[in-house]
């Protein structure tokens, strides 16, 4: 093996091993979403502004041991009380 295959093939363990740790991650649409959140005390929501064409809207929240996410075309109106991040980007493995 090469040392550019070694090399790769420790990125690719190495992102695997963080898609394990990531837990698993449920998308939901946006009501779905706003119905999980209402179920949380405290809840913190992370989110993100994106989109080639035309602008959405990315949203994570962590609730039981799951990662819910959403994508809206639309700003949600998120419940009073909740805690928000501004991130860059949301990514989401495939």
């Amino acid at each position: 093996m090469s040392v550019a295959g070694g090399i790769a093939s420790e990125a690719e363990a190495a992102f695997a091993n963080a898609i394990k740790a990531s837990g698993v991650i449920v998308e939901v649409m946006p009501d779905v979403f706003r119905a999980v959140l209402e179920k949380i005390e405290d809840p913190l929501v992370i989110y993100a502004e994106g989109g080639f064409f035309s602008t959405n809207y990315h949203y994570l929240v962590s609730y039981k041991g799951f990662a819910f996410v959403t994508i809206s075309s639309e700003p949600i109106s998120l419940p009073p009380g909740v805690e928000t991040i501004l991130a860059e980007k949301i990514w989401v493995p495939q």
